[in-house]
């Protein structure tokens, strides 16, 4: 592998750097031992850095939208080429087009908002049966086995582990409160469609950044970009035995909307479920809240679902 197109991790902040060779360009690499395919959570968060580098200061971005054309092949730089589309008196829009072997692999759109008091202020409230999640381990949680009854973290996926060491190499937290079968997710929702539906398709889960990040809110929603894609579609797979179910999941559209000033170096609870799934894709959605019950983004996302090769 091009020791050049893999940046090693020695802080969070490393994953979102990126070079800017000329105007309106940036570029970017693949973590250090990411898989053959780039992280769509950062190509995401580093299209939005590139964004937000072409933005004046007190335009916080409020929304984006975005498409996964092609996997990213993480041997090689990611270039991400910045359209300014408009600048006006209250909002800012820009377009960035992700580039590798001169074709596109990903789009996103993203919108920037100055601040202005609101005549309207409301939100859902936050899941009353979350724990706090100082107390949980990672993917700690109560299960049930096939016959309903609970069993304890130690019936937790033997790949916790692996992947609890390699998220943290990467400067992150996540501790899983409920879902895929396990008990506390607090949800009454009921789903149909085909047999064996063994759990609802509900995931919680506490996400921080675990070093101190700088004040501006550009970067911690940068960050929060790249958190959302890490178990959201995962959601899609609880009633059909969880993401053991010999499913795979490819991202294929990814949308944020920004409410109001959080960090991201502090936990977040993510709320994720799945409406519904039907030929060959899944729908997924979350919300993040913070410690005091503020709802401070809303995240969906369309997942392609396909059986795993042999």
């Amino acid at each position: 592998m091009d020791t050049a197109a893999t940046g090693e991790v020695g802080s969070f902040l490393s994953l979102l750097t990126l070079e800017q060779p000329e105007p309106d360009l940036f570029r970017g690499v693949s973590h250090e031992g990411a898989p053959l395919r780039a992280f769509g959570g950062q190509v995401a968060a580093h299209a939005l850095v590139a964004a937000t580098s072409t933005v004046e200061p007190g335009r916080p971005v409020h929304s984006l939208h975005s498409y996964f054309v092609r996997g990213g092949d993480t041997t090689i730089p990611i270039d991400y080429q910045v359209e300014r589309i408009r600048d006006g008196r209250s909002f800012t829009t820009r377009r960035i087009t992700a580039i590798q072997h001169d074709e596109a692999i990903f789009v996103l759109s993203a919108s920037f908002h100055r601040h202005e008091e609101s005549p309207v202020n409301h939100q859902r409230t936050a899941p009353k049966a979350a724990p706090p999640p100082d107390g949980l381990a990672f993917f700690e949680g109560r299960r049930r086995d096939d016959e309903g009854t609970e069993t304890g973290p130690s019936a937790r996926d033997t790949r916790d582990d692996d992947r609890r060491e390699a998220w943290g190499r990467r400067g992150f937290e996540v501790r899983v409160v409920a879902g895929f079968g396990m008990a506390g997710t607090g949800a009454d929702d009921r789903y149909t469609g085909g047999s064996g539906l063994t759990a609802p398709a509900r995931l919680r889960a506490w996400l921080r950044v675990t070093e101190k990040l700088p004040d501006d809110q550009h970067t911690h929603a940068c960050a929060l970009v790249y958190m959302s894609d890490l178990t959201l579609s995962h959601s899609i797979m609880g009633p059909h035995g969880g993401m053991a179910g010999g499913m795979a999941l490819t991202s294929l559209d990814h949308a944020v909307w920004f409410h109001r000033p959080f960090r991201a170096d502090e936990w977040l609870l993510f709320d994720q479920g799945s409406p519904t799934a039907s030929n060959g894709r899944g729908l997924a959605f979350g919300e993040f809240f913070d410690t005091d019950g503020v709802l401070v983004a809303t995240v969906v996302q369309e997942a392609l679902v396909r059986p795993v090769r042999a």
